[in-house]
């Protein structure tokens, strides 16, 4: 055979434009929020108004994405916990107690200066905040070292300090709202940057960072080999014991910066109903950006999706007169058909049914 006789190789043909839209992790989220981005426009009037006043960006969806900040960065932390094959149902009292550790050090003195009453801070606020985050940091070491120290279930040690720490920042507080009265720590909540609030600058930065870190170093491929299997990782060289307490602390530090946006916002540190149930919202907009509870597969731009998703359909419920307790059950309505999306069994059984 002559060598001209040889066919050429020819490269893979590549998916249709569709197919390739239609297969992409972010697709059904994001076409989840369009749609209810959808319903929004056609039945609230002036939904997607934008104004600008005093120099401030204003307006529902304004509102929504500023409200979903807090949700977004326990969400971060919480991806990279699933895709360990972990659960952390720990982040809402991780919430109230930084907030509480924070709120609890500014406080706030009121002095005269100049004839005019000024509130000065109890402790300097830089202290506070890292007072806040290094409570949060020591929960996650707690969290890490039951689950990756003593073998116990995420779920199981994740439910000690979900009680422990709520109970703690009730303890601190006597069970009494703390109020703070320092202006500048009331910016990191209700604050704004350039017309846009200052929270969403806080979750871009830590969305930034984990990011890069995922995708130009090897902490994204270690994560995703414990998450598929954790022993080949081990035995591959992974030190897999000190990645779970990173993951851990990583959420928990996620948490806390949470707590101190809520305490911030509303200028006080409420340990009884701070950052209560947002344990659940965050493994949900996890589950609904793409990440797979069985661990291994992840989408950290999808968690973000997915707690603006969450966001937009409570702003959308209450925006129209239904009544608050509609909305758990809606929440447990889409949990219940994500799980269900997510069984092999249910996909095979579905697979024959269409066969």
């Amino acid at each position: 055979m002559a060598v001209n006789d040889i066919p050429a190789l020819q490269p893979p043909a590549r998916a249709p434009l569709a197919s390739r839209m239609l297969g992409h992790r972010l697709f059904r989220p994001l076409a989840a929020l369009a749609v209810l981005l959808l319903i929004d426009f056609l039945l609230i009037p002036g939904f997607f108004h934008l104004e600008v006043r005093d120099g401030h960006l204003y307006g529902a969806l304004v509102d929504i994405v500023n409200r979903a900040a807090p949700l977004m960065l326990a969400a971060i932390g919480m991806t990279l916990v699933i895709a360990t094959r972990g659960i952390d149902i720990s982040v809402g009292a991780v919430v109230a107690l930084s907030g509480t550790v924070a709120s609890m050090l500014i406080g706030g003195t009121m002095v005269m200066q100049d004839g005019v009453p000024v509130y000065l801070a109890d402790t300097p606020m830089l202290v506070a905040i890292a007072a806040a985050l290094g409570a949060a940091l020591l929960c996650g070491l707690w969290n890490g070292a039951l689950v990756a120290g003593l073998g116990l279930q995420p779920i199981v040690a994740t439910l000690i300090l979900m009680v422990a720490g709520r109970g703690l920042a009730q303890l601190l507080t006597d069970g009494q709202i703390v109020t703070v009265y320092y202006q500048p720590y009331f910016f990191l909540g209700s604050g704004y940057l350039f017309g846009l609030p200052f929270a969403l600058f806080v979750v871009a930065v830590v969305f930034g960072v984990t990011a890069l870190l995922l995708r130009h170093t090897a902490l994204g491929l270690f994560i995703q080999a414990v998450g598929i299997n954790p022993v080949a990782a081990r035995l591959a060289g992974i030190r897999t014991a000190a990645l779970i307490v990173f993951v851990y602390v990583f959420a928990a530090t996620c948490a806390g910066m949470a707590g101190l946006l809520i305490s911030s916002n509303v200028k006080s540190a409420d340990a009884n109903n701070a950052g209560l149930m947002l344990e659940l919202d965050a493994i949900l907009a996890v589950t609904l950006g793409g990440t797979s509870l069985a661990g291994g597969k992840f989408s950290l731009a999808g968690s973000l999706v997915g707690a603006l998703i969450i966001q937009t359909l409570t702003y959308t419920i209450y925006s129209l007169g239904v009544p608050p307790e509609v909305n758990m059950v809606v929440k447990s309505v889409v949990v219940f058909l994500v799980c269900i999306s997510q069984s092999d069994q249910f996909r095979q059984l579905w697979q024959r049914r269409r066969a």
